[in-house]
C-alpha cells in the first residue's frame, strides 16, 4: 500500500435504502411549506365532498346513476321485445303436460328432477305463465314420452 499513493478518506454520508416520499409525505404540511419556499409549484385539488359531514357513500355516484339509467334502458328493451312476443304456454300444451305427468304418476317436482329444470319451471307451464322454450318442451316430450308439439 505504501507505493500507491496517498490515501484520503471520503467523508460524505451515505445514506442506504432511503426510500423516496410517498404520497402521504408529499401531502404533509411541512413538505407543502418547504416547496412553497423554494418556490415549487404546489397543485391543490377541491374534493366533492370535502368539508361536509356526508359519507361518500350517502350520495348516488356518477357510475351508480349511470348504472341504473343503463339499467332502466335495458329493461324497457327487454318490455318492448316481448311485449310483441306476449305468447304464453297454451291451453293445449299446458293440458298435455299435466295429463301425460299424471299418466306417468310423477309429481311437479320429480318431472323437473327428470328434466333438470326447477320444479317452478313445471308449474310456470302447467299454470300457463312461462313463455315457451323449445329445449325445455323437447326436455319434457322425452320423459314424457308423449309429442306435445306439432300434429299429433
Amino acid at each position: 500500500m505504501a507505493g500507491i499513493g496517498p490515501l484520503t478518506q471520503d467523508w460524505e454520508p451515505v445514506v442506504i435504502r432511503k426510500k423516496p416520499l410517498n404520497s402521504a409525505a408529499k401531502k404533509d404540511e411541512k413538505a407543502v411549506n418547504a416547496a412553497r419556499r423554494s418556490g415549487a409549484e404546489i397543485e391543490t385539488i377541491k374534493k366533492s365532498n370535502a368539508g361536509t359531514n356526508k359519507a361518500a357513500s350517502s350520495s348516488t355516484s356518477l357510475n351508480t346513476r349511470k348504472l341504473d339509467d343503463e339499467t332502466e334502458n335495458l329493461a324497457l328493451m327487454d318490455h318492448l321485445k316481448f311485449e310483441h312476443t306476449d305468447d304464453r304456454v297454451p291451453t293445449e300444451l299446458k293440458k298435455a303436460i299435466m295429463q301425460a305427468r299424471m299418466d306417468k304418476k310423477l309429481t311437479q317436482a320429480q318431472l323437473s328432477q327428470l328434466i333438470n329444470e326447477k320444479p317452478q319451471i313445471i308449474q310456470e307451464y302447467e299454470s300457463g305463465k312461462a313463455i315457451p322454450n323449445q329445449q325445455i318442451i323437447t326436455k319434457l316430450e322425452r320423459a314424457l314420452g308423449v309429442k306435445l308439439r306439432g300434429k299429433k
